[in-house]
């Protein structure tokens, strides 16, 4: 039967909780883990993903999904940005070390011992958290195989010189939520950390070293990312695979709330493209 546990809490970044969600068939055979992380101002249950996770269970997976502990969420409110100074506290780092919190709680988790295949973790990760995950995976061998949805290929050099500027003297610049109205608040750390760290946060770089399948899956229509980072990525490793849907937007037409049971036609091919991939079908 499928078993959905929602809400767990686990010490990330800084103390912060990592709230996360499971789905998976309770059948004792051991299944290859999947752990999906979301994008700047994303959360775990944006839009489809809950559908989502559904159907990669189905599909014979352990599927985790995750807030990263900085996104500006809270335990009691994960739905909605209530705390927007811990999002704007956030950056890549705390993100690197949340999602190796995430590994490593699937590998102890008492429930998963007799339901998951420890050597076989999956990651999926959409626009920034793509890029996250391909970073991850060049640091962590225990990551088998890699997906990106809409990802960015480069972190360090995303930020225009007159914007940093500013971003120094005033020490916070802000990005509009057109879903919330939000003026979201990113503090001057966040670009302090990017140059502090440039050899860990180079994506391209990461990427061109990978020994494991990549699949890149970005929309020709991309308004957030342009598909020229998903050719770039592609470029930079050998062991890739790039999947461009024409006319596709940043979420392949999903959007939040989502109150449907049937996928955005766009959406639904990213999902079955993925899974027919982590499946070697």
């Amino acid at each position: 039967m499928l078993k959905i546990i929602k809400n767990l809490s686990i010490e990330g970044s800084k103390h912060r909780p990592i709230l996360l969600d499971t789905f998976y068939f309770e059948d004792q055979k051991p299944k290859p883990i999947v752990i999906f992380s979301h994008g700047f101002k994303g959360f775990k249950d944006w839009g489809h993903f809950n559908l989502m996770a559904n159907l990669f269970a189905e599909s014979g997976f352990v599927f985790v999904k995750f807030n990263f502990s900085y996104n500006g969420t809270t335990p009691a409110n994960p739905l909605e940005f209530d705390d927007l100074d811990a999002f704007g506290e956030n950056n890549y780092e705390i993100e690197l070390n949340d999602l190796e919190k995430v590994i490593d709680w699937t590998l102890g988790y008492e429930p998963f011992k007799k339901e998951t295949a420890p050597s076989k973790i999956y990651l999926i990760g959409h626009s920034r958290g793509g890029g996250i995950s391909v970073l991850k995976a060049g640091e962590d061998p225990r990551v088998k195989k890699l997906v990106t949805w809409a990802s960015v290929s480069d972190i360090v050099n995303r930020n225009k010189q007159s914007t940093i500027t500013d971003w120094k003297e005033t020490g916070v610049v802000h990005t509009f939520n057109a879903r919330t109205k939000q003026q979201m608040p990113l503090y001057y750390q966040f670009y302090e950390t990017i140059l502090q760290n440039k050899k860990r946060l180079n994506i391209l770089k990461t990427s061109s070293l990978l020994n494991i399948p990549f699949l890149i899956i970005h929309g020709t229509n991309d308004e957030a990312v342009s598909p020229n980072d998903a050719i770039e990525l592609h470029k930079s490793c050998k062991h890739s695979q790039l999947f461009l849907i024409e006319g596709a937007g940043h979420t392949f037409e999903a959007k939040h709330p989502f109150t449907s049971n049937i996928f955005p036609a766009n959406a639904k091919l990213v999902i079955e493209k993925t899974i027919k991939f982590l499946k070697n079908l």
